[in-house]
């Protein structure tokens, strides 16, 4: 049964299951579902607990015996097993399969990882164990999830903050949910059980909103220029390779192409043909919508001319030039700006 991470307190508040599977890549809804998943044990008498870590010259025996040992101190055993890439690989998948068949009620598993794709989720190991237990997957908060998410933490904290001052955490602390938790146990320390207002976050807030290449790409598809330009500037003092965001950007770009080329000739969309899934298709409809032909011919060109350039590193200032190129994908009419510096 797969559950999201808001959705798994009232769960696990049910009663235990026999396996927990919980991956993802954002890091403190995961610590929070883990943390939640060893307190519920312990308070269940499984006292001990065995930490297992699949990685090179691991021996899957080791998961089979702990499963069938017996402990001197409680016959219950709590087994926790990390996947640092997600993937058992072909043994891994076979022994899953076998220790799934000898779980007991005295036996307690709990699966980690990073972020998994559909090719994890539809393996026979992912899909026994889901079916028998819980699987929760944790990626980063955006939007009403992000909003709905900081709410749920001010309540806890019992702080009365408003709706401009709740943008204001949002827009610090976008991206990365860990930075946004220490900073609302900050508030909480200074303001406990009162109102915060705007000026008191600002003074005890420091940006710490995190991004990576592929939230940027669905950001300008939507066509939103202020959050991209944020995003370029967080990510340039973060140290990202401009070569990253130039292949991100042509690799968009192919596939805008191939959507309106097809769309030209009367096809119907086969989102799916072209690996985007339900998530991400209406960002790529709204670049469709106001785009044309022509001025993705011409993002084609100063695409070209920027691939070059920045491989030949005769660009002074990359991520003014990037954000340049990303404008150009919300059709901004700076199309006959000049892109290039010498």
């Amino acid at each position: 049964m797969q559950l999201y991470p808001n959705q798994f307190p009232s769960e696990i508040g049910k009663g235990l299951a026999s396996c927990y599977l919980v991956f993802g890549d954002e890091p403190q809804q995961k610590f929070e579902v883990i943390e939640q998943i060893r307190t519920t044990a312990k308070a269940n008498g499984f006292d001990e607990r065995t930490v297992l870590v699949a990685d090179t010259g691991f021996s899957w025996n080791q998961l089979l015996e702990a499963t069938q040992s017996m402990s001197l101190f409680s016959n219950q055993q709590f087994i926790e097993l990390e996947l640092p890439t997600g993937k058992p690989g072909a043994e891994g998948s076979k022994m899953l399969q076998e220790v799934a068949k000898g779980l007991t009620r005295d036996t307690l598993l709990l699966i980690h990882g990073p972020k998994i794709g559909k090719d994890v989720q539809r393996g026979k190991w992912f899909k026994v164990l889901d079916e028998m237990g819980v699987s929760v997957l944790c990626y980063p908060l955006e939007g009403r999830q992000l909003t709905a998410w900081l709410s749920n933490q001010v309540k806890q904290h019992q702080l009365t903050i408003n709706a401009a001052g709740m943008k204001m955490i949002a827009d610090f602390c976008e991206g990365n949910l860990l930075a946004a938790k220490q900073e609302i146990d900050k508030l909480a320390l200074l303001y406990p059980q009162q109102p915060v207002s705007e000026a008191q976050i600002e003074r005890a807030m420091v940006d710490q909103s995190r991004y990576n290449v592929f939230q940027l790409v669905d950001v300008m598809l939507s066509g939103d220029a202020n959050r991209c330009v944020k995003m370029l500037y967080r990510l340039e003092s973060e140290g990202l390779e401009p070569n990253i965001i130039i292949w991100a950007l042509i690799r968009e770009w192919e596939v805008l192409w191939k959507l309106k080329s097809a769309a030209a000739n009367g096809e119907a969309i086969q989102w799916q043909k072209f690996g985007i899934w339900r998530n991400r298709q209406g960002f790529y409809q709204s670049a469709l919508n106001r785009l044309s032909i022509e001025q993705l011919l011409q993002i084609q060109d100063a695409l070209t001319q920027a691939d070059l350039a920045f491989k030949q590193n005769v660009i002074s200032r990359p991520f003014v030039k990037l954000c340049h190129l990303c404008m150009m994908f919300m059709a901004m009419g700076i199309f006959h700006l000049p892109l290039m510096e010498a």
